[in-house]
């Protein structure tokens, strides 16, 4: 029996997409399209979730007046990084995600699970999931050729308040898009060597 492989990536691709990208926090005066911000949007919901549920939620914000809105909910360290970043996307999740799963998973009932899930369960099931959605904006991010700068420093509740009123919407992280200033990174700082984070059983 043949095994077919899928080719591996460039090296100059896992570069982009791995070991020459950085966290940043200073930000060129260059827009962000729409249209990018779409593109992004295809290529993150590709992501796997569980029941393909996809709790992510996404709300770019752009304008000035925007920005204006969710500067009160930041650290004051954040606050520089934020407002010169071309586009901020609020991460959230979806509380009320399993209404959608007639759509997403058609072939069956996943929809009353989640339904009758006690509220914590279902939260933090949500909250994995839109994670892990996230992990894949970012890989989509530096493939579309932005830079990324993903944040925590933040008060969640205030951003909720601002922007999910309703509270069906609930912030996970932030996350600073761009093309950032790489004259502006310090070196690197060290990572953990296989042995050190994994093992093989």
């Amino acid at each position: 029996m043949t095994v077919q492989t899928t080719p591996t990536l460039a090296a100059s691709a896992l570069d982009q997409l791995f070991r020459d990208a950085r966290t940043h926090f200073v930000w060129h005066d260059e827009p962000v399209a729409d249209s990018v911000l779409r593109e992004l949007y295809a290529l993150t919901r590709m992501a796997p979730t569980a029941a393909n549920a996809q709790p992510l939620r996404i709300v770019f914000v752009k304008s000035p007046e925007a920005k204006a809105r969710l500067k009160p909910a930041l650290t004051p360290g954040n606050v520089d990084k934020t407002m010169t970043a071309p586009v901020t996307a609020i991460l959230a999740y979806d509380t009320e995600f399993y209404e959608k799963l007639p759509k997403l998973f058609p072939a069956r009932d996943m929809r009353t699970g989640f339904a009758n899930m006690p509220p914590a369960a279902r939260a933090q099931t949500a909250v994995v999931n839109a994670s892990l959605q996230g992990g894949y904006l970012i890989m989509a991010a530096r493939a579309l050729g932005l830079d990324c700068g993903p944040m925590a420093g933040f008060d969640a509740g205030k951003v909720d308040a601002e922007f999910f009123p309703d509270g069906k919407w609930k912030t996970v992280f932030l996350l600073n898009l761009g093309h950032g200033d790489a004259t502006k990174l310090f070196p690197r700082n060290p990572r953990l060597d296989f042995e050190e984070a994994c093992r093989i059983e």
